[in-house]
């Protein structure tokens, strides 16, 4: 799955720490998911969207590959 994350992060002018701060989770997480390395549960993506104050769709794209 493909993501908008440190694009929509950098537009809040957040750093990794302060989102991983924010949703609980570490900054190994948060560098992770920005690398599409690591998909995060639905509870994690929600909060991550809220926080960018977009959907979960504008924020994260199926990969039909």
């Amino acid at each position: 799955m493909k993501n908008n994350v440190r694009k929509l992060r950098k537009m809040h002018k957040l750093t990794q720490i302060e989102l991983a701060d924010k949703t609980n989770v570490s900054r190994q997480t948060i560098i992770a998911i920005e690398k599409n390395k690591y998909d995060p549960s639905l509870k994690l993506a929600f909060k991550i969207a809220k926080l960018l104050k977009v959907s979960v769709e504008n924020i994260f794209i199926l990969d039909d590959g």
